[in-house]
């Protein structure tokens, strides 16, 4: 059995208490990789597990829904379902992208008007506020971070706590100042790809 005095000597010796040699990295000599910057930042709204009963059991899927945005006026919102999570994340992402549209904005990067909207149980209410900030919580302040808007008061009046809703709820608010160089066949579709009335 090795004494204090015998492992402090081998310490010494440039090697760690069991004899082997200390491997030091060198910063000059490692090769710097940085990833490519997104196209979008993107943020998940929601994830939960879905289970379907069938004649061998229990089936397991999950349900995803991802905001994404370029913080200069453009935002999109997409849900995808898939047995794994990365399959359901990026559905998602192709689904967003293609909702994607641009907001007619003010030229302090505020909403022209206020708008009443609702869908499903969520009822929501967004007007401008002239210099006060960002006055908003939930999802709808995700998402208006993303699509870059300022100065804005979002008040969601409805109980409900269902965050998918609340950010249907404020894109369809958002989609009302939809630019006119946008495509007009473009529109609001639900989880089953059925059209929502504005």
């Amino acid at each position: 059995m090795d004494t204090p005095k015998s492992k402090q000597k081998i310490n010494n010796g440039g090697k760690n208490f069991q004899g082997r040699p200390s491997n030091k990295r060198d910063d000059k000599k490692r090769a710097t990789f940085e990833r490519p910057k997104p196209e979008f930042e993107q943020k998940m709204v929601s994830i939960r597990r879905v289970t379907r009963v069938v004649a061998g059991g229990r089936r397991m899927t999950f349900a995803v829904a991802i905001v994404i945005g370029d913080k200069k006026g453009s935002i999109g919102l997409g849900t995808g379902k898939g047995g794994d999570t990365a399959i359901a994340i990026t559905k998602a992402l192709r689904q967003a992208k293609k909702n994607m549209f641009k907001i007619k904005t003010t030229k302090d990067m505020s909403i022209p008007h206020e708008v009443n909207v609702k869908y499903s149980s969520a009822r929501l209410s967004m007007m401008p506020n002239r210099g006060k900030g960002l006055v908003a919580g939930s999802t709808v302040r995700d998402i208006l971070i993303l699509a870059g808007i300022k100065n804005v008061t979002a008040k969601l009046h409805s109980g409900t706590k269902n965050k998918l809703n609340n950010a249907r709820a404020a894109y369809k608010a958002l989609y009302e100042f939809r630019s006119n160089l946008q495509n007009k066949t473009s529109e609001l579709v639900n989880d089953e790809g059925e059209k929502v009335a504005e």
